[in-house]
């Protein structure tokens, strides 16, 4: 199970260091940086931590599977729904009442938070002494 979850943050987490690299690109180029919050969360916490927890289940055996994928969906919405909640609550594109972009902003957020709680419970689940890296 950690195999996969590895592999499945990692490859987010390029993605989303693609996004934040091509934002940051665009803002330069085109001298706004209005994006500048959501540029510097998706690549703290879509590239940084995703990539990290994608190390961390490929390094460590975790002794509850379902932990692993629990923590591993909260990361994932988490992230989504904090960046894109950041750029409707910031930029409101696409002209979104006030109260939804703040909800959807607070929910994102919240479910990141979640994951980092249950990430930290992920690090003392895991099976100590010889048996705790993955070869």
């Amino acid at each position: 199970m950690e195999q996969k979850w590895s592999i499945r943050l990692i490859r987010l987490a390029a993605i989303f260091a693609l996004i934040g690299t091509y934002l940051g690109s665009h803002m330069s180029g085109s001298g706004s940086y209005e994006n500048r919050p959501i540029h510097a969360h998706i690549l703290l916490v879509g590239w940084l931590s995703m990539f990290a927890w994608g190390i961390f289940y490929r390094a460590f055996k975790v002794k509850s599977q379902k932990l692993v994928t629990i923590h591993g969906w909260t990361a994932i919405i988490g992230v989504l729904g904090l960046t894109l909640g950041m750029w409707f609550y910031n930029i409101n594109p696409f002209n979104f009442g006030s109260t939804f972009t703040l909800v959807f902003f607070i929910v994102g957020g919240t479910t990141l938070l979640i994951s980092f709680a249950l990430f930290i419970v992920v690090t003392f689940m895991i099976h100590q002494q010889k048996d705790n890296i993955i070869h």
